[in-house]
């Protein structure tokens, strides 16, 4: 797979917009550089602050930096066609992540680039006559750059050349990292004060940043920090530094902040709110929904403010949408038979634009203890269904293939729409599945993928534990939505469309509740549990189910509030993050942040990479403590103009420059 990498020199960045305010859109101009005097008009400033919201679309949905946030962790591995990128990331032997190979180098020179245009805009806005409002935005992406960079690397430069979180007008080529208390105190946290007062409460335009959003981001950023100072599994840090916050607060102080300020978003949310079931949370379509609080946006109604090529393969181009494909496997194998023998092999399940299928990759798979234990409740609970595309359904006469039937499993006759392949729930019907010695069945031409038969089932059947590294649940969440098919296959090769989400209300819920779990003082009405259960109420209400492809009107919220134990801890809170947010690349960021990494995702379970392995084998990772810091990416090493002693003790510890 291609590399990009992205060589800033801690400088200026190199792209603009520009916004159009009686529209309530962002208008999209290309820009080369941006100079002092840029940011001493409106136009400028407005030119600065629009930028900002594009440079989310260089960081999610790109499939390298997908691919850091979940290869790894209980809920991904890698899949039968990665490469060293997705080898790397999984701990198990198959290589060793350096500074030359991991690929969280995505987000280094991308996030700097937007950290001076920020201070840019918040150095001369003022002067520009722009209002507090609009500063608190560059405040408000400041901090979240910031943010991302100290989970992920430690201790970063709040000076980039002209002073701490001064704008840089020209390349440096030395560099001082911070401490992580330092980042932290010095820049996130009044940063995010500033854009809390500041900020209205309705964004300025869609998806633009409100004061809910920057509570949600300090809350966040309050409780990852108790954690950091609490470190209970002594992790150590880089730059090294004594746990100690510079105003002698401890850990409690800030789980305790982190709960207050979520619950006061909670409590005073503006127009934000739940969505009223899990389905449409996530449904293509209705990705800027009032749940989502923050999104990489991308359009196909135009290409340029899609940010890449709507209608050619162009995924892995800065700015592209395709993490969905990473989880997506090669489907299109599948075969059913022309004839009602069984011979005449047939694509039964095309490529096509949907959100249950998109272009296959096989880069990374779903571990089975994903599959059987996080979602263990595919019942009461809606997340299952409307997490996996677990069912897949006939489209040949999308194709063009006229025939009116194939003919399936047991030489059963099936119809477009039918399904061909399901990955069954649980293991309830396991001892009657009939599996083939590899790929396909003596004589016949199906299904190709080893999937096995059931008696009197037309559709080929796969048990939560016979799936593997080929073979697996796509992820339909994030999976294609196109409105421009017609009758056919659509696009299924170029780029998604629909925006990536990144920041959703319901997090408050789950800020608050670890808080409480970490010893907050709570709120009647607002325990852990209580939290939670907001969250498990939603999660049992269905209005279709998905992988049936019917409506499903059901309110289980009653018996998933039941459900939940009586006292809930850390453990049980991340099972639930996992269940609400699967794969959206929050797992690697919750892992570090509570030290549960090793202890949640040491071993995992996964068949093998051949058609017809059903054996679950089981991995071992090693996770060594100083992988919680990702490397320094290797070409700002050797950009620096530093001894050589000055740049190994730049970089992390445990890792090759």
């Amino acid at each position: 797979m291609k590399r990009i990498h992205m060589n800033s020199g801690l400088a200026i960045t190199v792209l603009t917009l520009l916004l159009v305010s009686c529209s309530k859109i962002l208008e999209e101009q290309p820009r080369h550089i941006f100079e002092p005097g840029f940011f001493q008009t409106e136009r400028g400033v407005q030119g600065g602050l629009t930028s900002m919201y594009a440079h989310l679309r260089w960081i999610y949905g790109q499939p390298y930096y997908y691919n850091t946030l979940e290869t790894g962790t209980d809920e991904y591995t890698y899949g039968q066609s990665a490469d060293g990128n997705f080898h790397v990331m999984d701990h198990t032997g198959r290589g060793v992540i350096d500074a030359g190979n991991s690929r969280s180098d995505v987000i280094w020179g991308v996030c700097f680039n937007n950290i001076n245009t920020a201070s840019g805009v918040i150095q001369n806005a003022e002067a520009a006559g722009i209002s507090a409002a609009l500063i608190a935005e560059a405040r408000f992406f400041r901090a979240f750059d910031y943010f991302l960079l100290v989970q992920t690397f430690g201790g970063v430069p709040l000076d980039l050349g002209a002073g701490e979180l001064a704008f840089n007008t020209s390349a440096t080529t030395t560099s001082v990292r911070n401490t992580v208390p330092e980042v932290y105190t010095k820049a996130i946290f009044p940063d995010l004060l500033i854009a809390i007062d500041d900020l209205p409460v309705v964004g300025r335009v869609t998806g633009g940043a409100t004061k809910t959003l920057a509570r949600l981001y300090l809350a966040k950023a309050y409780l990852t920090y108790a954690w950091w100072l609490e470190n209970p599994n002594n992790i150590p840090t880089y730059p090294e530094t004594p746990r100690i916050d510079p105003d002698g607060r401890d850990a409690q102080w800030y789980f305790q902040q982190a709960y207050d300020i979520a619950t006061r978003a909670i409590d005073d949310p503006g127009p934000f709110a739940l969505e009223e079931t899990f389905y449409d949370l996530h449904v293509g379509g209705n990705d800027r929904n009032r749940e989502m609080l923050l999104y990489a946006d991308h359009t196909q109604e135009s290409e340029f403010y899609n940010g890449t090529c709507i209608n050619c393969f162009a995924g892995t181009d800065p700015g592209g949408n395709a993490a969905a494909w990473m989880v997506t496997w090669n489907y299109t194998e599948i075969r059913s038979a022309a004839n009602p023998d069984g011979t005449g092999a047939v694509t039964a399940v095309d490529r096509e634009a949907a959100q249950s299928l998109g272009r296959p990759w096989t880069r990374m798979a779903p571990t089975i203890g994903a599959i059987e234990n996080t979602f263990a409740d595919k019942t009461l609970d809606s997340r299952y269904d409307g997490t996996f595309a677990t069912v897949y359904r006939g489209n040949w006469d999308k194709a063009g293939n006229t025939s009116p039937v194939l003919y399936n499993a047991n030489d059963l006759p099936v119809s477009p729409g039918d399904p061909i392949l399901t990955f069954l729930d649980d293991e309830s019907e396991a001892a009657n599945i009939v599996y083939p010695e590899g790929g396909s069945f003596p004589g016949k031409a199906y299904p190709n993928v080893g999937a096995g038969v059931l008696p009197g089932r037309s559709d080929f059947v796969i048990t939560p534990r016979g799936i593997g590294r080929r073979v697996y649940p796509n992820l339909w969440k994030i999976g294609t939505y196109r409105t421009d098919n017609g009758n056919g296959l659509g696009q299924p090769n170029a780029n998604l469309t629909r925006p990536f989400k990144i920041a959703k209300f319901s997090e408050l819920y789950f800020v608050a509740a670890e808080a409480a779990v970490k010893g907050a003082a709570t709120q009647g009405g607002k325990s852990a549990r209580d939290l939670i259960n907001v969250i498990r109420a939603r999660a049992g209400k269905w209005r279709w189910h998905n992988n049936g492809n019917v409506e499903k009107i059901e309110d289980n919220s009653a018996a998933m509030v039941a459900a939940t134990p009586a006292t809930i801890d850390i453990n049980y809170i991340l099972a639930e993050r996992s269940r609400e947010y699967f794969g959206e690349g929050y797992r690697w960021f919750d892992l570090i942040r509570t030290q549960k990494w090793n202890e949640l995702a040491g071993t995992y379970e996964i068949c093998g990479p051949n058609f017809g392995d059903h054996t679950p084998q089981t991995f071992t990772r090693s996770i060594q403590p100083h992988l919680y810091l990702r490397p320094i990416p290797r070409d700002q090493i050797d950009a620096l103009e530093m001894s050589f002693s000055e740049k190994q003790a730049y970089q992390n510890p445990g890792y090759n420059n």
